[in-house]
């Protein structure tokens, strides 16, 4: 099985398992990155706990699933978003205002699209979750 984009294929992993009313699921490989995003998840209460488990090789996360996964996708191309920006990408991934989350890279590492605001920060979009 060739991996081109692993955070593509974890999300689509956890919706297809939360769909078949799976209570978790395992992903490999597990990387520093798709880490960062699903403390992200876990903190805005779309998956319930999460773990890395190492197996000698890449590793891989336990991900323990609630059930609140409406539609999630990794983003591609990754759109690189400045600060006044984001109500561009809002419209185009979310289905209303105010519902789902945008998931950033930024300098100060992966946070919501509500936290870049926030902030005052630009940066990658990786993924959407509603």
């Amino acid at each position: 099985m060739v991996l081109v984009d692993p955070i593509a294929n974890a999300f689509a992993h956890m919706q297809n398992s939360d769909r078949a009313s799976k209570r978790e699921c395992f992903f490999r490989p597990a990387s520093k990155l798709l880490g960062e995003i699903l403390k992200v998840l876990q903190k805005h209460g779309y998956i319930s706990t999460f773990e890395f488990i190492d197996d000698g090789r890449s590793g891989l996360f336990r991900i323990e699933l609630i059930g609140k996964i409406n539609n999630c996708r990794a983003i591609k191309p990754r759109y690189a978003v400045k600060k006044n920006e984001f109500e561009k990408y809002e419209k185009r991934y979310l289905p209303a205002r105010d519902v789902g989350i945008l998931i950033v890279s930024t300098v100060n590492g992966v946070v919501t699209h509500k936290d870049a605001k926030k902030t005052g920060l630009g940066g990658r979009l990786l993924a959407f979750i509603y």
